[in-house]
């Protein structure tokens, strides 16, 4: 479904990525893990177009997207939640939820689709007339979620989406990915938490300074040593 080959992506003269090669298969929850600085949130910016590679290809369903725009891309089916979550604090769930879906013309889908979510999260559909900033960060962190939802995106790429969260929260968010999954849509899944990351994961990739340095299972990759010393505090 998605394919990176050789990207090297640069921030100004400083380089982020190294011969960054991967791929994802349609219906997969893959798993990149790595330290801080690693180049895991640059990869997903390098995908979804924010940060587009100097050299190499990145291939959706076969053809090349690593020169469209954002927009362009995020059209194709492909949308990021981002690190931070980053949601409109002055507007309303509903209205953050609207913004996920700008670029749609099917106001029936959209009304599905706006169901399903409230089905997802059931807080939302209670939150739906509440400016997002006053929600909790848990709360904040579904309404990221399900904002990319509602552009109805075939590949979800995930950037830490347990950051500052309680274990609680982060067990919910897991199972929500799972059921996301369930439901047909691939996920990438950018998380420090390697341990719930790589239990959820049908594939892993393990990065350092830029480059992938160790792919498996990500049962296998769990089952590491290296991995185990390095990420899971074993």
């Amino acid at each position: 479904m998605l394919e990176l080959r050789g990207v090297n992506t640069f921030y100004g003269q400083i380089q982020a990525l190294r011969d960054v090669t991967l791929e994802i298969g349609e219906g997969e929850i893959i798993t990149l893990i790595g330290a801080n600085g690693a180049g895991k949130t640059t990869t997903l910016m390098s995908v979804s177009g924010v940060v587009p590679p100097k050299s190499g290809e990145i291939l959706y369903r076969g053809k090349p997207i690593h020169t469209l725009s954002p927009d362009r891309i995020v059209a194709l089916g492909l949308c990021q939640v981002p690190e931070g979550r980053l949601i409109f604090p002055e507007l309303t769930v509903l209205e953050n939820l609207d913004m996920g879906a700008f670029m749609r013309t099917d106001k029936d889908g959209v009304k599905r689709d706006l169901e399903y979510i409230f089905g997802l999260f059931p807080i939302l559909a209670k939150r739906r007339r509440q400016a997002g900033g006053t929600l909790s960060g848990g709360e904040q962190q579904m309404l990221a979620i399900s904002r990319a939802l509602m552009a109805r995106p075939r590949l979800l790429l995930l950037d830490e989406p347990s950051l500052g969260l309680a274990p609680l929260v982060i067990k919910q968010i897991f199972e929500i990915v799972q059921k996301i999954n369930a439901d047909g849509t691939t996920v990438f899944l950018v998380e420090q938490n390697a341990n719930l990351a790589l239990k959820i994961a049908h594939r892993g990739y393990v990065m350092e300074n830029g480059r992938i340095t160790l792919t498996d299972t990500g049962q296998a990759l769990l089952a590491n040593e290296d991995v185990k010393k390095a990420y899971l505090g074993l």
